[in-house]
């Protein structure tokens, strides 16, 4: 585990469960070695800094390469938090960017790493669940690795959208893992990787109870992952 990593889960790990106190479910589903991608809903910012905390192991998730480059005491504490807790940083541009970050996930699942990721790609505007995008499916395909469904739940309320700090004190978060979904041996076309998407999302689904919504969440100006 990266050194900066390890103090990122020593301070801002344990400092934001010593606040927050979220409650955790299904650790179990957490393999203990080799690759796998955590896929869950996306309610807040503050989503990957949760998951981040209570994954016992090292976790690399996306995020806006703005939030690296910020300026004075705000931008320090972003960059720091972001690092410690294992950001890759995105541009906000997209495109080819975005698909270098994608490209580079699969070397690292393929060494036993974590990934996670976003298939809303962006915040839900509402608190509902909407129709994910095929990223995560072709990226386990690639590498060859299960995923694992997160659903998250009471970030909203520790960092709804506009906010910018956590709220301190605030109670309720949930974090519920589901059991590995392997989808090992499917097919990369089109029609499976919509289909393998659409069975993550139901997973996803069970763990937070959120109403699904059969259409993509408008996007926002913000990488949340391929």
């Amino acid at each position: 585990m990266p050194l900066l990593y390890t103090v990122g889960k020593l301070t801002v790990g344990n400092g934001m469960r010593w606040i927050w106190r979220p409650t955790v479910e299904g650790l179990e589903h957490i393999p203990a070695t080799g690759g796998a991608i955590f896929a869950g809903n996306h309610l807040s910012v503050a989503d990957e800094l949760f998951l981040g905390a209570v994954v016992p192991r090292h976790l690399a998730f996306w995020a806006k390469s703005d939030y690296f480059t910020g300026t004075g005491f705000k931008g320090w504490v972003s960059r720091s938090v972001l690092n410690g807790l294992g950001a890759i940083p995105v541009e906000r541009a997209g495109g080819r960017a975005a698909l270098s970050a994608f490209d580079s996930a699969i070397p690292v699942l393929k060494a036993g790493d974590l990934v996670a990721v976003y298939p809303e790609g962006t915040r839900s505007p509402d608190g509902r669940l909407y129709r994910g995008r095929t990223g995560a499916a072709r990226l386990a395909l690639a590498a060859g690795v299960p995923i694992i469904p997160v659903g998250v739940t009471g970030t909203e309320k520790v960092q709804p959208i506009g906010q910018p700090y956590p709220r301190p004190g605030v109670r309720g978060v949930v974090v519920r893992f589901g059991k590995p979904l392997d989808f090992t041996g499917r097919p990369d076309d089109r029609g499976s990787l919509r289909a393998i998407t659409d069975e993550l999302m139901a997973e996803i689904q069970k763990l937070t109870g959120q109403e699904y919504v059969p259409r993509y969440a408008p996007r926002r100006a913000e990488p949340t992952g391929p």
